[in-house]
């Protein structure tokens, strides 16, 4: 289940840690979010240390679909109306500077940067889509609502962005990383104020930065709380049709599409994590339907952290941990929004005033209701009575048959169906677990 990025890319490899280390700051993880982190801080002059548990780039980084846009599903007339204009402004802006500063660091490398216009559809509401249009308008951008598309199905319309891009994020990754300083399979053990232990030597650091996807401290701030995972499916197709633009439904589980390296990249039929979805069926089954000609190149899944109020979180780990930040949250968008939330962190390590600092501050306010939804979650499969249990809380995990993993529904973690970690936020495997009997389960269970 390699993606179409890990067969046509390969990050450098990188020496473990031997001994003990000392640096200014250290970045926990090593995929796109860390990376970036560390790479502006480079630039500026920071001393700074990644280590990574296993390879860099390994975990939600090789299964994005490489999307670069400011357009992140219809959300703009809903951050409008939870945070006011000047916050949604900023969210707006964020992203596009985001976009902007990929743009030229993409000049100087070959990542398959090429820019194309992104839109949101939807099947049946006009006016969800003259609402974001409205909202845009407020915030000053200027988009367009388009009747048709290129899509084999008719669609209310849709939003567009003009001169949004994709690239090649594991060619990119791996320019970025090339000159950092980076350590591979060295896990982090422990942290305490100032230190890391490893399975290879402690790492003292004034600074840590923990950008392991799921914080793998987590308790500290309620990220146990303040977060779940979200799993997405992907199918590369060869002889499909050359769209124009890239295509993302507006609904939830709906479909995405774009083109890229001669093949087409659908993506879709996905849910909370630990829940029930249709995975990569409801993928090809759309593909027989609708593109009877084409072959399936490839197929993989990625899973990402999904906040409270649709915004990363970036800064200050928690009240109590001094010197201690965190990096996570991105929502299904993790290419702009880690590029704007790496500078916030950047500039608050070295002191700077940065203007998108509160918008992502992790301890602004938890009075949201996917707070009421992630609560209700974890106690549901706290009390449910099954074996096995995740080690991170305790929470009943279930088997996803298309997978073959058990899946945890209150925080993401899985496990092969040997007890394998797959996704934190467990740190370690469960030994011992075996897969049900096949008349046990059909999807999830």
């Amino acid at each position: 289940m390699d993606s179409i990025w890990e067969k046509t890319a390969e990050p450098p490899r990188f020496n473990q840690l031997e001994g003990d280390l000392r640096t200014d700051v250290l970045i926990v993880g090593g995929g796109l979010a860390g990376l970036l982190c560390a790479h502006k801080l480079a630039r500026a002059g920071v001393d700074c240390a990644l280590v990574e548990a296993s390879r860099i780039c390994g975990g939600t980084t090789k299964g994005m679909t490489g999307k670069l846009t400011a357009q992140h599903g219809l959300i703009y007339h809903k951050l409008l109306r939870r945070f006011g204009a000047e916050r949604a402004r900023l969210c707006l802006t964020a992203n596009l500077e985001a976009l902007d500063e990929y743009r030229a660091l993409c000049r100087e490398m070959d990542c398959g940067f090429a820019e194309e216009d992104n839109y949101v559809y939807s099947l049946d509401s006009r006016e969800k889509l003259e609402r974001e249009l409205s909202a845009l308008d407020q915030l000053g951008f200027a988009a367009q609502l388009v009747d048709r598309t290129p899509l084999p199905f008719p669609v209310a319309g849709a939003v567009r962005f003009p001169r949004q891009a994709r690239f090649h994020p594991l060619k990119f990754a791996a320019a970025i990383a090339g000159p950092l300083r980076i350590f591979e399979d060295t896990k982090v053990l422990e942290l305490a104020p100032g230190r890391a232990r490893t399975s290879r030597g402690t790492i003292a650091a004034e600074r840590i930065v923990i950008a392991t996807h799921f914080p793998i401290l987590n308790k500290h701030g309620g990220y146990f709380l303040k977060l779940y995972q979200d799993r997405s499916y992907l199918l590369a197709l060869e002889n499909a049709p050359e769209l124009d633009g890239m295509y993302v439904d507006e609904a939830e589980g709906g479909l995405t599409f774009r083109n890229g390296g001669g093949l087409l990249l659908l993506g879709g039929g996905g849910g909370r994590t630990g829940k029930p979805a249709g995975g990569w069926g409801t993928l090809e089954d759309f593909a027989r339907r609708h593109y009877p000609q084409a072959r399936v190149a490839a197929r993989w899944a990625a899973q990402d952290c999904m906040s409270l109020d649709g915004v990363p979180y970036a800064g200050r780990c928690g009240g109590r941990t001094r010197g201690l930040y965190v990096i996570t949250g991105f929502n299904k968008w993790g290419n702009t929004s880690a590029m704007a939330a790496a500078g916030v962190l950047a500039d608050l390590l070295q002191g700077r005033e940065n203007p998108y600092a509160a918008l992502f501050d992790p301890a602004r306010t938890v009075l949201r209701p996917q707070l009421l939804a992630n609560g209700l979650e974890a106690v549901l499969n706290l009390l449910r009575p099954t074996a096995p249990r995740c080690p991170h809380m305790g929470c009943a995990l279930r088997w996803n048959g298309a997978e073959r993993s058990w899946d945890c529904p209150c925080h993401g973690s899985r496990f092969g169906a040997d007890g394998t970690l797959l996704n934190n936020p467990a740190s370690s495997g469960k030994p011992g677990l075996q897969p049900p009997a096949p008349h046990q389960y059909s999807q999830h269970t």
